[in-house]
């Protein structure tokens, strides 16, 4: 069978949205924000407000509407929350693709499919409203995971329902209910979903990173912004 990545890289050929209202791959900006970003020592990283203030200006400074980045990115922000920061969990590495916008931003599907499950994550630091969708595609089945939406995005959706292309599916969620973060999407592509429903780890650990990457692969890959 065809390595996972290279499938999911095949399905699209070019930019391919997840996000509305008319953003262009020319609107995006790249941003790191890993533990090698010096300008994460000057934030405050516990403050969603603060963090908040740090993208606009970095989004201001590049002239851009929006800013994606984080997949494999090792990151230390997540010490701020005992759900990454524990002597069990101490997961620091992030497998999702983050997109930076401004909050109640249209979310959309990027592909043709069906819901699969959605929940309410409201622990601190956590999804906050997530919903998941499942794919098929040349007959083989696939997810695709949604972040920090509003909790009006969890009102309408129902388990099986079909879902379109280009169509919205949810709204991008604020700091108050989106897990206390500045407002971004979370966005993920996971071949199994190993009995999970409304949510999957979308930070880890450096032991478990080898199979998390090849289950879950980069999803730029998909979106090639």
């Amino acid at each position: 069978m065809q390595d996972f990545s290279e499938f999911v890289k095949g399905i699209t050929s070019g930019y391919t949205p997840v996000i509305g209202e008319g953003y262009k791959k020319e609107d995006f900006a790249y941003i790191d924000l890993s533990a090698n970003n010096p300008e994460l020592l000057k934030l405050e990283v516990a403050s969603s407000e603060a963090f908040s203030v740090f993208i606009s200006e970095f989004l201001k400074n590049k002239q851009a509407k929006a800013a994606y980045g984080g997949y494999n990115e090792l990151r230390t922000l997540y010490n701020r929350s005992e759900l990454f920061n524990n002597a069990e969990a101490n997961r620091n590495i992030h497998i999702g693709l983050d997109i930076w916008a401004p909050a109640f931003v249209d979310i959309l599907s990027p592909l043709e499919g069906k819901i699969h499950s959605f929940r309410d994550n409201d622990k601190f630091g956590d999804y906050g409203p997530t919903l998941i969708l499942e794919h098929s595609i040349d007959g083989r089945e696939f997810f695709t995971l949604y972040g920090h939406l509003t909790r009006g995005s969890l009102k309408g959706p129902r388990e099986g329902e079909p879902v379109n292309a280009g169509e919205k599916i949810g709204e991008l969620g604020d700091f108050e209910e989106n897990g206390d973060y500045a407002p971004h999407l979370h966005f993920q592509v996971i071949e199994d979903l190993k009995g999970n429903t409304g949510d999957f780890p979308g930070v880890i650990k450096k032991e478990d990173l080898d199979d998390y990457l090849k289950n879950c692969p980069d999803p730029n890959l998909l979106l090639k912004i």
